[in-house]
């Protein structure tokens, strides 16, 4: 296993870093104890990067059973907070009141007394940056958490949250978890170039498309995909053309196209690490074979031929849309004022 540095924090971690969401019982692997063997498979592999978060359903339980008798401490542990977990309207969000709170609560589930990295899970636009920036602060003073990172971020928001933090003394984000793959790559326009410029390490998720590029799914066929009855993108047809394509260059490349998607999101200079969410054991190996792979100048010259670099083919149902795309009286004049302009 050949590690990378984390940014510029000195941490050390593999390429591919396991996510945990198919270890929630309500919505992948339900058999914990199974679960806890595909986290012991993947770290006596060399991965020691695990990713989880508040809102993976009982997610975080699962890895802190895994890490349990003294796995932990090799183990670089993240996690993060913002998304609802419960009806209370303050539940959720980035306000100190809930980050304190919050934080306890996954170290507690978690089983540990410090949390690696801990990120921001959804830009929370009713909280200041600072007002986030100051409870964090807090945490990695206090020992609880060791560095911070943001996920789905504007790269504007992004160079905000650094210009904040230099200019109020307050501990700055080191990481930033945007989508990534061979279908989504608008992150090179900006994101990646702002992670590169600030010495950022960029935790990418969705690799596989959330299952479009296992190979599963084909044009002219159902759509077997569990997620596919309720994610939008998981049907799109355009979206399946492109990934006929991407099938045909990984046959001639004579690898599978997961090893041809993985590859790829990990080529990129700005990307640190790539999130593989293997449900069972047996998509774990496809997953772990895949790490001896480098893709040559000439197959990334392909994948360039088919989506160009900065591009996106289709929108992904989970990516974030800020306020104004989303609430059309912030980007409408009323009525009135329109009439009499």
């Amino acid at each position: 296993m050949r590690y990378r540095t984390l940014g510029r924090t000195g941490i050390k971690v593999s390429p591919y870093a396991l996510g945990t969401l198919m270890f929630a019982s309500s919505i992948g692997n339900a058999d914990h104890a199974d679960s806890v063997r595909v986290i012991h498979k993947a770290l006596d592999a060399g991965i020691n990067f695990i990713d989880t978060a508040d809102a993976y359903g009982d997610s975080e339980e699962v890895v802190g059973k895994a890490l349990a008798g003294g796995r932990r401490d090799n183990v670089v542990l993240a996690t993060k907070v913002s998304r609802p977990v419960g009806s209370d309207p303050n539940e959720q969000g980035t306000s100190r009141r809930w980050i304190m709170t919050a934080v306890e609560n996954s170290l507690r589930r978690l089983g540990t007394d410090h949390i690696d990295l801990y990120q921001i899970h959804r830009t929370d636009p009713t909280t200041d940056v600072e007002e986030t920036l100051s409870a964090l602060t807090d945490l990695i003073r206090d020992g609880k958490v060791r560095a911070i990172g943001s996920s789905g971020t504007l790269a504007s928001d992004m160079v905000e949250a650094q210009w904040v933090a230099e200019r109020r003394g307050l501990a700055r984000f080191r990481t930033e978890q945007p989508s990534y793959s061979l279908l989504n790559r608008g992150i090179e326009r900006e994101v990646l170039p702002v992670v590169q410029r600030y010495g950022m390490g960029a935790l990418v998720w969705g690799p596989l498309a959330q299952g479009l590029l296992t190979g599963r799914v084909r044009r002219n066929q159902e759509n077997g995909l569990r997620r596919a009855s309720f994610l939008k993108h998981l049907n799109d047809g355009q979206r399946i053309d492109v990934v006929e394509q991407f099938i045909a260059l990984a046959e001639e490349a004579g690898m599978p196209l997961t090893h041809l998607a993985t590859s790829f999101a990990i080529a990129h200079p700005g990307v640190t690490s790539a999130i593989i969410g293997p449900r069972t054991m047996e998509h774990l190996d496809d997953l772990l074979a895949a790490l001896d792979v480098v893709l040559g100048d000439d197959i990334l010259d392909r994948i360039d031929a088919i989506v160009p670099p900065g591009t996106e083919v289709g929108r992904l149902d989970q990516e974030y849309l800020p306020p104004a795309l989303q609430e059309t009286g912030l980007r409408r004049r009323p009525p009135a004022e329109r009439a009499a302009a």
